[in-house]
């Protein structure tokens, strides 16, 4: 029997025979139980880009504008904004009401401060704004003022982008503190308040509604319209075996999967009370990334080496499973089926596996056997699956891997060190980017080359940012592919990171549920329990 075989029939029968522990006494209609896709082991989404933190914080923080399921940006906290026709002033004025959940007024001063905060460390969008900054001003107690040296047309949908990191504002205190150290307070003025003292990472997390929040008249759509929660609590539930998980759901224990394990799929579709669906139609790009600090991946021919020898078809096979309308290889860093999806520069991608150039390829970059550091998050499925899939790969093509079996939290922590692999720093980790953060360059935080200030890996290519700058600066849909076609091959022959495939995930919840509803992320406004 082979691995994903035994998997396979160990997870059906788990999910049969054993009984799942109790996760929860609360079980009215007005609690929602929900198992999300990994440990919340910290949370502050502006010091953090990962997804289970922004989907905690969706919840806590309110933001300034939301984009709807068309990715189009829409006011949220925001009542009215201005733009002078060269779009170097733009002012934006706050609804009137609004507080956080400590009951102090939010108030301009409070945008302005988060504002600056997540300017730092969105390197795609908050970073050329910051570039662009004359002054960021308090004008009264609801309004606040961009004015820029040079023109941002985009200025709308940066504040109000899912991608991560996600502008969220928070009172002027929290803001206040430094972009690269974590926050320790959560308060916000979103419709739940955060129960720290319910909050056992590993464990649970605990979302409790907040009466002061005042949602927008408008229905809700994805991040826009009005926030309406139907619940008194929400509970988060941490189940990193997706057996158990599973199982709990068919026992009535928890609600809603986020993420349940896909070999458990055509069991769950079996049961009457469970519902099953693709839980983001943009889909999600598995990502194995590179550290460009140090060898030999700091050489190019050491990135390249990974690039010929990876197969797509291992990777999206180990993590999806059989069913291959759920996945397709990628020759590409772009979203599939999207207006600006390119191959063009992909070549490196299709075609027959070369572990013997790879093999030649490391030698030129000056590769002697030394350990390299794969960081594997084990309780995450997609994770775990990619990382074992690496461990072979790298063994294949001769180079001596340092499997480190870790938490997804932990995962997080260390590869925002910047230390040498052998000094807690790191090689190789993965993760993926959804679809939705993928269709441009504006929300990719991941394919930025800007150094220092890029994402994990810290890339740095002079010719990437420049295709990146072409794209914005281009005035109509041929320009924009023109300029995503050349971007495309430029961050492919640099080797950015190495995409793993494109592929499509399931959420499943019970019946009673209505209301859930197809993202990036889980929409729980206007969600009911009967």
């Amino acid at each position: 029997m082979d691995r994903r075989g035994f998997l396979k029939t160990a997870a059906i029968a788990a999910t049969s025979t054993l009984a799942a522990p109790r996760l929860s006494l609360a079980a009215d209609r007005k609690t929602l139980r929900f198992v999300p896709q990994a440990n919340l082991a910290n949370l502050d989404p502006i010091w953090t880009t990962q997804y289970v933190v922004r989907n905690g914080s969706l919840l806590i923080w309110d933001m300034l504008l939301g984009v709807d399921d068309q990715l189009q940006p829409k006011p949220q906290m925001v009542e009215s904004y201005d733009a002078n026709p060269d779009f170097k002033t733009w002012t934006f004025t706050l609804r009137p009401g609004l507080k956080f959940h400590d009951n102090t007024p939010v108030l301009a001063k409070d945008a302005v401060a988060s504002i600056n905060r997540w300017m730092v460390r969105d390197a795609p969008m908050g970073g050329p704004i910051k570039q662009r900054l004359a002054a960021l001003e308090v004008v009264d107690d609801r309004t606040f003022r961009f004015r820029l040296n040079q023109p941002y047309p985009k200025m709308l949908f940066a504040l109000g982008k899912s991608s991560t990191p996600t502008l969220f504002v928070m009172p002027e205190r929290i803001a206040a503190t430094d972009p690269y150290k974590q926050i320790t307070e959560y308060v916000g003025s979103g419709p739940m308040r955060f129960k720290q003292d319910e909050w056992v990472p590993g464990a649970k997390a605990v979302f409790e509604r907040f009466d002061g929040y005042l949602p927008r008249p408008e229905k809700a759509n994805w991040l826009s319209g009005g926030k309406r929660i139907h619940f008194d609590r929400i509970e988060w539930q941490i189940v990193p075996d997706g057996a158990t998980a599973a199982a709990a759901l068919q026992n009535n224990e928890v609600d809603w999967l986020e993420t349940p394990n896909n070999d458990l799929i055509p069991l769950l579709k079996k049961n009457r009370d469970i519902a099953v669906d693709i839980a983001d139609p943009l889909g999600n790009i598995g990502s194995f990334r590179i550290n460009h600090l140090y060898p030999p991946f700091n050489d190019v021919r050491a990135r390249r080496a990974i690039q010929i020898a990876l197969s797509q078809e291992d990777y999206m096979s180990a993590l999806v499973g059989d069913d291959q309308s759920l996945w397709k290889t990628l020759p590409s860093f772009f979203t599939p089926d999207t207006p600006l999806y390119t191959e063009v520069g992909g070549e490196p991608l299709k075609g027959k596996r070369d572990y013997e150039l790879a093999k030649k390829l490391l030698a030129e970059a000056g590769y002697k056997n030394e350990p390299i550091i794969l960081l594997v998050a084990t309780d995450v499925a997609i994770t775990k699956a990619q990382g074992d899939v690496t461990a072979d790969l790298l063994k294949r093509i001769g180079m001596n891997v340092q499997y480190q079996a870790l938490d997804w939290g932990t995962v997080g922590q260390r590869r925002a060190s910047k230390e040498p692999p052998d000094k807690g720093g790191w090689h190789i980790f993965h993760t993926w980017h959804a679809g939705a953060d993928c269709v441009n360059p504006a929300p990719y935080t991941a394919l930025d080359c800007s150094g220092p200030t890029a994402w994990f890996g810290w890339p740095k290519s002079d010719l990437v940012q420049e295709k990146i700058a072409a794209w914005y600066a281009a005035t109509d849909l041929t320009g924009e592919k023109r300029a995503i076609d050349e971007l495309n091959k430029a961050a492919m022959d640099f080797v950015v990171y190495v995409p793993t495939g494109f592929f499509k995930a399931y959420q499943a919840w019970r019946t009673n549920l209505s209301g859930v509803v197809k993202a990036p992320f889980p929409v729980f406004w206007d969600v009911t329990k009967a």
